[in-house]
């Protein structure tokens, strides 16, 4: 699942390694707001997952293993 993020986040910001990342992906500026509209949408075709207004917090979108984390509790 990991490896398909990065996929998608590649995509949706070319230029950044994000296998290298580890910053703070949204408080360091890597993604914005139309970033993350377009990283749910994406997540959710992907994965089969229903992402609410509740799970656009920042902390949700920080890292790779974050993501992966909040579309895994999505799955349950």
């Amino acid at each position: 699942m990991r490896e398909q993020i990065i996929s998608i986040l590649e995509e949706l910001v070319p230029g950044v390694d994000f296998s290298e990342e580890s910053a703070a992906l949204v408080d360091d500026g890597l993604l914005d707001s139309f970033d993350i509209v377009s990283l749910v949408a994406e997540l959710a075709a992907s994965f089969d997952v229903e992402l609410g207004v509740e799970d656009l917090k920042a902390e949700n979108f920080n890292s790779v293993d974050a993501i992966a984390a909040l579309v895994e509790g999505k799955r349950l």
